[in-house]
């Protein structure tokens, strides 16, 4: 399985290069990358708030292997002609802090609609400050930061590939789109790992699309969700929505309602 932020440095080559190079950009990284398993942060939940049984079960949760797929499933494939099942989530219902849609309920489908605001939002502004500054505001004390969240690597292995600068530049655009997503569990009403598939179509020279999988764990703190306190999840497979391949592992349409 492919890091996400490998999948973003190749997307962002291809972009560049064109999209008649893509099969061979795949090939030619495939055997670097499939062991390659980015850092996951490290953190300490609140002990004051959380006893040390569920802390144990979050954490068992969170690292609960999950389905691989082959490299290539996360190109662009031909739909399949199985229902996947739907999730229905939440739209939301305000704007948070660092211009992040918000006033999801407090419910597991209402924290992967959050994660996936997240993502998009996070991702869409195209340079290392904005991931950054998302994080920042939503992330639980002990949970990734603007250093250590896989979002940041991802947008930095992205600019790098495309030959940008942290800064991003005008030429680039990058759409996300969260079309499929999975719940892996909860602990409790405060705390669940959800996880969202995302259509990436990036655009510099040329246009180029993948699908990029985000697992979090996702606390309810105050009156919202946030990126909860611990590592980051064991890696959910990155497979093009609606395929076979995504509807054997397990992901189900997104729904707003």
């Amino acid at each position: 399985m492919w890091s996400p932020a490998k999948l973003l440095a190749v997307l962002a080559a291809c972009a560049v290069a064109g999209l008649a190079m893509l099969a061979g950009l795949v090939l030619t990284v495939v055997a670097d990358l499939t062991d390659d398993q980015p850092a996951r942060p490290q953190g300490q939940p609140d002990s004051t708030r959380t006893s040390s049984a569920a802390v144990t079960r979050q954490d068992a949760l969170a690292a609960a292997p999950m389905p691989t797929a082959d490299p290539d499933d996360a190109l662009p494939g031909p739909v399949s002609n199985q229902a996947a099942g739907v999730l229905e989530v939440p739209r939301a219902m305000s704007v948070g802090r660092a211009d992040v849609p918000t006033g999801f309920p407090q419910t597991p489908e209402g924290a992967l609609a959050q994660l996936a605001a997240l993502d998009v939002t996070a991702m869409q502004t195209g340079s290392m400050d904005g991931v950054r500054r998302v994080i920042a505001e939503w992330a639980a004390p002990g949970g990734p930061n603007p250093e250590s969240w896989s979002g940041v690597d991802g947008m930095a292995s992205l600019l790098s590939a495309a030959g940008l600068s942290g800064a991003g530049s005008p030429q680039l655009a990058i759409a996300v789109r969260p079309v499929m997503g999975l719940i892996k569990g909860t602990v409790g009403a405060e705390f669940a790992v959800v996880c969202v598939n995302l259509e990436f179509t990036v655009t510099v020279e040329q246009t180029s699309r993948i699908a990029i999988a985000d697992c979090q764990r996702m606390a309810w703190v105050g009156d919202r969700w946030v990126i909860g306190a611990g590592p980051e999840p064991a890696p959910a497979p990155s497979i093009w929505p609606g395929t076979d391949a995504a509807i054997g592992a397990g992901w189900r349409e997104l729904r707003h309602v």
